[in-house]
């Protein structure tokens, strides 16, 4: 059951066998004197950094919130209404939220699986948005939030904040102009120390609370084995994407922005696991991905673990704990968040930037002017970003566990792509890992202009999505 503005019901109750869905309202420019209210859309950890960004923002207020757990909505609505004057509104369901006439943005934190049906809502809705990266939760359903977004005349900015932050511009600038001569690869990298998600043998009850059903939406709704409802299920294929995704998308970002590059690799291939957590959740928490782009090659590994076993010491790249490095052949670029800094080849440090970051503030500048063009990450570039990650881990979904042996063939001779895998080999050594124990992905071969995979159906299943109905994602015609 698709879902598009004739499929809309009176009703904002979920119904048996059917969804409602806002009317459509035209999409309207805002004068620099018009205020701008804002609706939020997800109250967990990210919506506070929404919250603060834009109520802090002259001309801005946020006059509603809603999240299918109402306990949530009231701690960020109290949160508000501490801070500024004027009552909150609560909702339980967003559509609800998306019928006011008088909100024209919307800026939405929810988790993954949530983005692309309540980004596609909100433009039939007619409201500009903000939507949290990764940008969509399947590469066909990012497409389809782009066609969205362009059908009914909405921004739609993804929330990769390098885009708005002049020292990675500054740095990606620097480098295109030849100062290290010619970028022979990128190596994007995250070491994010995560705990277990627990292993119930009871599910876990759910709260009243929450509407469970809502809270699941487009995904499966099943027991929960974890240990907490919130935010460890983007530790799950079920909601989430993993770290290389979750957090790849800023490095694949700027790798891909610096590049040039508009579309999927002409091939990919994933390593990994999820080792020692024993826990409910399934996406890796080792991980390595090789994206093979005609320009330079761009290469990311996760580490969720620590150093070592038994250490405290976060894994690294050349001293960086996340980010990018950029090899060139007179040196190379670290670009992080808040920072860049480059050396030559060896290893002394030549130049450096550092600046804030104002995704936001550009957000409402851009809704003010009403151009697209102003936006610093409009929605298809965000698109084009995660649909990269998204091809990494459908290699790593497709794999089966393998012997070492077998690893090495699928690395072949790729200088680099064996200099990662060594590093990997080495990070499960430290841990006692046994590496047979490792998944091995195939190498997919992508079809960049249709935005899938050449001879695999069942990597182009996943491309398209899984979607419990009545919340399915409609297609909607670019």
């Amino acid at each position: 059951m698709g879902l598009d503005r004739r499929h809309f019901l009176k009703s904002t109750t979920v119904a048996a066998g059917a969804v409602a869905v806002p009317m459509f309202a035209s999409s309207r420019v805002l004068g620099a004197n018009d205020e701008i209210l804002v609706g939020l859309i997800g109250c967990g950890i990210r919506s506070a950094e929404h919250a603060a960004r834009l109520s802090s923002q002259k001309g801005v207020r946020i006059v509603a919130v809603a999240d299918a757990d109402s306990k949530m909505a009231d701690i960020r609505a109290s949160g508000l209404e501490a801070k500024v004057p004027g009552k909150v509104a609560r909702y339980q369901d967003m559509r609800k939220m998306l019928d006011r006439k008088d909100i024209a943005v919307v800026s939405n934190a929810t988790m993954n699986y949530w983005h692309g049906l309540s980004c596609i809502w909100a433009c039939q809705a007619g409201k500009h948005q903000y939507v949290e990266k990764p940008l969509s939760h399947f590469i066909w359903e990012g497409r389809q939030m782009v066609n969205a977004a362009r059908k009914y005349g909405c921004l739609v900015q993804c929330g990769l904040q390098q885009r708005s932050r002049p020292s990675t511009k500054q740095a990606i600038e620097w480098i295109r102009a030849g100062n290290l001569g010619k970028v022979v690869s990128i190596t994007c990298f995250a070491n994010k120390p995560r705990t277990s998600c627990g292993k119930r043998t009871e599910p876990l009850p759910i709260p009243a609370h929450v509407d469970y059903d809502l809270w699941c939406g487009p995904a499966r709704k099943e027991p929960i084995y974890r240990d907490r409802l919130q935010y460890d299920c983007s530790f799950t294929w079920n909601m989430g994407d993993g770290e290389s995704c979750n957090q790849g998308v800023h490095e694949i970002d700027v790798a891909r922005w610096l590049l040039g590059e508009t579309g999927l690799p002409r091939r990919v291939m994933s390593i990994g696991g999820r080792f020692v957590f024993n826990d409910a959740c399934d996406v890796p928490n080792t991980q390595i991905i090789y994206y093979d782009f005609a320009s330079a090659p761009i290469l990311y590994e996760v580490h969720n673990l620590r150093a070592a076993k038994n250490s405290n010491k976060v894994p690294n790249f050349r001293g960086h704990t996340t980010g990018s490095v950029v090899d060139c052949e007179g040196g190379s670029v670290a670009i992080v968040q808040g920072y860049a800094k480059a050396y030559d080849r060896n290893g002394k440090e030549i130049k450096s930037w550092s600046t804030g970051e104002t995704h936001f503030e550009n957000f409402i500048q851009a809704v003010r002017s009403g151009k697209r063009e102003d936006l610093n990450c409009d929605v298809l570039e965000g698109h084009l970003s995660t649909a990269i990650c998204h091809a990494g881990n459908i290699s790593y979904r497709l794999g089966k566990p393998a012997p070492v042996e077998d690893q090495r063939k699928q690395v072949r001779d790729i200088a680099i792509w064996n200099e990662m895998y060594d590093r990997y080999l080495d990070h499960l050594k430290a841990h006692e890992i046994d590496p047979d124990t490792s998944i091995c992905g195939p190498w997919l071969e992508c079809d960049p202009k249709n935005e899938c995979f050449k001879d695999s159906a069942e990597a182009n299943r996943i491309v398209r999505g899984f979607y419990r109905p009545p919340y399915v994602v409609p297609e909607i015609p670019g």
